[in-house]
């Protein structure tokens, strides 16, 4: 391969598609990222410091976040927001301002300059559609929405966050429709993209799943 090897893993919230990704950059000892971390921390950032919804003013913040990340920590203004960006306002909030088109394209560089060697896995909505669109393997990872608020439910709680399943499942419902119908870089099936439902599997099996058509891919294109 002539450039760092690309594998991307697409799919709407609450699929495991970042349990995943993290799980198999280990496993190949290659780099992550987590793109929706950046709309979050962004969103995150927004709400703090109460700016409107307005692109110029979303772009200037997106130039300057000032955020890295460190084993499986996400940090913005040198304070670990891990779990803050998790929460549900906060991932509406990034549904919204990931919508504007000037905001998508001032993180668009900054997503593609993690693509070094040995290799980059990455997760998000259009990772496979538009950031990475000739990335070497593609997965798109789906559920019902009962099943996603479900396990957001599990994941909030064993947090010590109290949520009601009915709001999860609200917002999960608003937050499918808005990354689905924006005008750009909507929440689609990339073309070439192995679908995998993981909807009643476990997360051992969606991960042999993966690995085993990762392992085939890259080993038939020359791969490791």
């Amino acid at each position: 391969m002539n450039h760092p090897p690309v594998i991307t893993i697409d799919g709407p919230s609450g699929v495991g598609k970042g349990t995943m990704a993290t799980m198999l950059a280990n496993t190949l000892g290659w780099h992550f990222l987590d793109s929706g971390a950046l709309y979050r921390l962004l969103a995150l950032k927004v709400l703090r410091v109460g700016a409107g919804l307005v692109p110029v003013q979303l772009v200037d913040i997106a130039k300057n976040l000032d955020i890295y990340f460190k084993d499986t920590r996400v940090y913005l203004d040198n304070e670990d927001v891990t779990e803050a960006i998790r929460q549900e306002e906060v991932g509406l909030a990034a549904s919204q301002t990931s919508a504007f088109p000037e905001v998508r394209q001032a993180l668009l560089e900054r997503q593609r300059a993690f693509a070094q060697a040995p290799g980059l896995v990455t997760d998000g909505r259009d990772m496979g559609s538009v950031v990475f669109p000739n990335a070497d393997v593609k997965f798109y990872l789906d559920a019902s929405p009962e099943i996603r608020a479900k396990r957001r439910e599990q994941q909030l709680k064993a947090s010590g966050i109290s949520v009601k399943f009915g709001d999860l499942l609200e917002d999960m419902q608003k937050r499918d429709r808005q990354d689905k119908s924006r005008l750009v870089a909507p929440l689609v099936v990339p073309q070439g993209a192995i679908e995998i439902d993981t909807g009643l599997l476990s997360k051992e099996q969606v991960f042999e799943k993966i690995l085993s058509e990762v392992k085939s891919r890259l080993r038939s294109n020359g791969g490791v």
